[in-house]
C-alpha cells in the first residue's frame, strides 16, 4: 500500500516537474529570440547602420508630418498648401549632406576646430543682439535674417559647445591629469553662453545648454556636489528667467491650472490634449486631422505632436517614442564601445541632448511639463533645427564609424561597398608621433674580428704612459715586474 502511494506520489511529482510542450516551446522561442537579437547586436557595423535608419526613419516621418500639419496653413497664409514643405524638403536635403561630410571627416579636424567653431558661435551671438542684425520672433531677438534665409546662432552656439567641452574633456584624460583642472574653461564659457542666449529671451535654448551642460559634468566624471551644485543653480535661473517674462509666467501658472481660461492661457494646452483625445488608438488617418484647420497654434513647428496622435493614433505616438529611445540606447552604446575619449564624450553628450530634448517637447505637448518652446528634433518644422540636429546625428554615427569592431570590419576586403563609398573609410586622423626614450650612451663593444690585433693610437698611448711612469726596483736590484699570485693546490 506505502509503496503504491509512493509511486503514486514520485509519478505525480515527475509529472508536476516535467514542462508542458507549450512551456517548452515558449522558452525555447524565446531563448532563440534573444540568441537572434545578441548575435543581431554583435555586428561589426550594428550601432552605425541602427542609427543611420533612425535618422532616416525620423526625417521621412518629419517630412510626412510638416506637410500634413502645415497645408491648410500654408495654403491660408502663403497660398500654396507646399509653402512649408518645400523649404523645409530642401534643408532636410542639405542636413543629409551635412551627415555624411560629418561622419568623413576626421576626427583631428573635429578636434583642432571646436576653439575657431566655438569663436565663430560667439560671433554670431554677439551679432544677433546688435539692433538692424537681429531680429525679434515670438518674443525672443535669436534670428538673423539674410535676404530670404534665416537662421538661430543659438543653434550653432549649441553644437559649438558640445564638441569644444568634448575636446576638453578629451584633453584632460589623455594626459592623464585630474579632469577637475578644466572645469573653469568649460564653467566660464558655458556661463558665457547661456547669459547671451538670455539676453535673447530665448527660454527653449537657455534649457538646452543647461542639458548639455549636465550632460558634460556626468559623463565627463567629475564630483557629484559638483553635478548637484550645478542643477540647484540652473533650475533656479531657469526659474527666475520664467517669472521676470510676463508671458511665461503665464505658462507657468496654466500649468499649475490646466482647467482655468480655456480661451486664453490655457487654450493651446487645452486643443493639444484634444487631439490627442480624437485621435484614438489608430488615428483619424494620414491627413485627416481637424486641429491643424486653425485650431491649435504651431501645429507645425511646436505641438507636431499632437497631430502626430491626432492622425497616427497611440500606435504613431509610441512609434515616434520608440524611435527616439532606441536613439538613446545605441548612442550610449556607442559611448560605451568607444576607446577614443573624445568620441566617448561627444556620443554620449549628443544623444542626452537630442532624446531630453524630445522628451521635454512631448512631455509639454501631453501636459506633463510647462510649455518651453523647444521642438521635436527632425520632426517639427525649422531650416536651422533641422540642420544643426542632422549635424549631430552625425556626430554619434562617426564615434559609431569609428569603433574598434567596425574599423576592422571596413578594413577587411568583405566590407560592404556601398558604405564605404557613400560614407568613405573611418579616419582617425594622423597618428601622434610615439615619444622616444632618451638614448643611454654605452661603450662601444670590442670588435671580435680585431683580438690579437692593437691600433697604432693605443700602442703609441701604452709606450707613452710607460715612459712617464718611474720603474720601482725589488731588494735585490732588479727591476720589478708583473707579480704573479701564486697558484693554490689542493692537498
Amino acid at each position: 500500500m506505502s509503496s503504491g502511494r509512493n509511486g503514486s506520489t514520485d509519478e505525480s511529482a515527475r509529472t508536476r516537474s516535467a514542462p508542458t510542450s507549450d512551456e517548452t516551446e515558449g522558452s525555447s522561442s524565446g531563448r532563440g529570440l534573444r540568441l537572434w537579437f545578441d548575435s543581431w547586436a554583435a555586428r561589426p557595423l550594428h550601432d552605425f547602420q541602427t542609427l543611420v535608419g533612425v535618422t532616416l526613419l525620423l526625417v521621412v516621418l518629419g517630412l510626412m508630418m510638416v506637410l500634413s500639419s502645415s497645408s491648410v496653413e500654408s495654403l491660408l497664409s502663403l497660398g500654396s498648401p507646399y509653402a512649408r514643405f518645400v523649404p523645409q524638403l530642401l534643408y532636410a536635403v542639405v542636413g543629409l549632406v551635412i551627415f555624411v561630410a560629418v561622419v568623413r571627416l576626421p576626427t583631428t579636424v573635429l578636434r583642432r576646430g571646436a576653439p575657431w567653431f566655438l569663436g565663430f558661435a560667439f560671433v554670431l551671438l554677439i551679432l544677433v543682439l546688435i539692433p538692424g542684425i537681429g531680429s525679434e520672433v515670438y518674443g525672443a531677438q535669436s534670428w538673423i535674417f539674410i535676404g530670404s534665409v534665416s537662421f538661430q546662432p543659438s543653434e550653432v552656439a549649441k553644437v559649438a559647445l558640445v564638441i569644444w567641452t568634448a575636446h576638453m574633456v578629451a584633453t584632460a584624460a589623455e594626459r592623464r591629469v585630474d579632469v577637475h583642472r578644466v572645469l573653469r574653461p568649460i564653467g566660464a564659457v558655458s556661463f558665457t553662453v547661456l547669459a547671451m542666449v538670455v539676453l535673447q529671451r530665448d527660454l527653449g535654448t537657455a534649457v538646452t545648454i543647461a542639458i548639455i551642460v549636465m550632460a558634460v559634468l556626468w559623463f565627463g566624471r567629475f564630483h557629484a556636489r559638483i553635478v548637484a551644485a550645478m542643477a540647484a543653480a540652473g533650475v533656479l535661473g531657469i526659474a527666475i528667467f520664467t517669472a521676470t517674462v510676463g508671458y511665461r509666467s503665464d505658462r507657468i501658472r496654466a500649468f499649475l491650472n490646466p482647467d482655468v481660461d480655456p480661451q486664453g492661457i490655457n487654450y493651446q494646452a487645452t486643443q493639444a490634449k484634444y487631439a490627442l483625445a480624437n485621435g484614438g488608438l489608430f488615428g483619424q488617418g494620414l491627413g485627416q486631422s481637424n486641429s491643424k484647420w486653425s485650431y491649435l497654434p504651431q501645429a507645425y513647428n511646436d505641438f507636431i505632436f499632437a497631430i502626430i496622435g491626432e492622425e497616427l493614433g497611440l500606435v504613431g505616438a509610441l512609434l515616434v517614442i520608440g524611435l527616439f529611445a532606441a536613439v538613446l540606447w545605441v548612442g550610449l552604446r556607442v559611448a560605451l564601445r568607444s576607446t577614443d575619449p573624445f568620441l566617448r564624450m561627444l556620443s554620449a553628450v549628443a544623444t542626452m541632448w537630442i532624446v531630453l530634448q524630445a522628451f521635454i517637447n512631448i512631455a509639454y505637448v501631453v501636459g506633463l511639463l510647462p510649455v518651453t518652446g523647444l521642438q521635436l528634433p527632425l520632426i517639427s518644422a525649422g531650416g536651422t533645427s533641422m540642420l544643426t540636429t542632422l549635424l549631430m546625428f552625425g556626430l554619434i554615427a562617426h564615434a559609431a564609424y569609428r569603433e574598434p569592431e567596425a574599423r576592422v570590419s571596413l578594413d577587411s576586403s568583405t566590407s560592404p561597398r556601398l558604405v564605404t563609398r557613400i560614407f568613405g573609410r573611418p579616419r582617425v586622423g594622423a597618428a601622434p608621433r610615439p615619444v622616444r626614450a632618451p638614448k643611454i650612451r654605452r661603450p662601444a663593444r670590442p670588435d671580435p674580428t680585431a683580438r690579437g690585433t692593437r691600433s697604432a693610437e693605443s700602442r703609441t698611448a701604452r709606450q707613452a704612459r710607460g715612459r712617464a711612469e718611474p720603474r720601482t726596483t725589488d731588494t735585490t736590484g732588479r727591476p720589478a715586474g708583473r707579480r704573479r699570485t701564486p697558484k693554490t693546490t689542493s692537498r
